[in-house]
């Protein structure tokens, strides 16, 4: 197992590495973070979870969560902050499955802050989990609206966080908030830890963190 924990630069280095040299495609990978940690959670016997999700690939493995929480009948409503428009790529794959499987979601302008604060503080109290699939491990600088406002609102919640790949808010190299952070009980960090998980300060927001493996062998990673 690796010793040092994966950099911003080599997390995605993993994924392009994975996709343009070893053949895998963005769907896949995405598919088996997901699945990972829909698996992750199943054991804690959620009834409800609300999935917040950001615009990016991070969003694009909540929609998989999603999806799998469902399909294990726990009773899921997924949170995404900005438009449908702004989905890209493999996310907006997975988003429109979950659109197709009816699985309820609620789509966000974030430029209404006023308006995310209402429903999101309304769907969050009506969950026992809320997964954090809002930012990856490529954010950098301070968080900005509506991510800030989102950030807030999941933290104001109480409830048990499950945090995709790292908190939204994590500087993924140093281990520190980005200004505001979400407060996570538990990670599901994929192939490796991250780098700012040895910074004994990120413990309070990461909580406990578990390495999910998404099919690309260590020794791919290790290069």
């Amino acid at each position: 197992s690796m010793q040092r924990g994966l950099t911003r630069a080599q997390s995605r280095d993993v994924d392009r590495k994975a996709i343009e040299e070893l053949g895998f495609t963005g769907l896949v990978l995405m598919e088996n973070a997901g699945r990972g940690c829909a698996e992750l959670l199943l054991p804690y016997s959620p009834r409800r979870v609300v999935i917040c999700c950001g615009r990016g690939n991070n969003g694009g493995d909540g929609f998989v969560i999603a999806r799998h929480l469902a399909l294990h009948g726990v009773d899921v409503h997924v949170l995404l902050l900005g438009n449908t428009q702004s989905l890209r790529g493999d996310a907006r794959a997975n988003f429109e499955i979950v659109q197709r499987l009816r699985i309820p979601f609620t789509a966000t302008d974030g430029a209404d802050c006023q308006q995310l604060r209402s429903i999101w503080a309304r769907e969050l109290a009506s969950a026992d989990w809320v997964v954090d699939a809002l930012l990856g491990t490529g954010t950098q600088g301070e968080i900005n609206e509506p991510y800030r406002t989102a950030i807030e609102l999941i933290n104001a919640s109480g409830k048990k966080v499950l945090a995709v790949d790292l908190p939204s808010g994590l500087d993924c190299d140093a281990g520190e908030p980005l200004g505001i952070c979400v407060r996570a009980q538990l990670t599901g960090t994929f192939v490796a830890r991250k780098i700012g998980f040895d910074n004994p300060a990120s413990e309070q927001w990461t909580g406990d963190v578990k390495v999910l493996h998404i099919g690309v062998p260590l020794s791919a990673v290790s290069e």
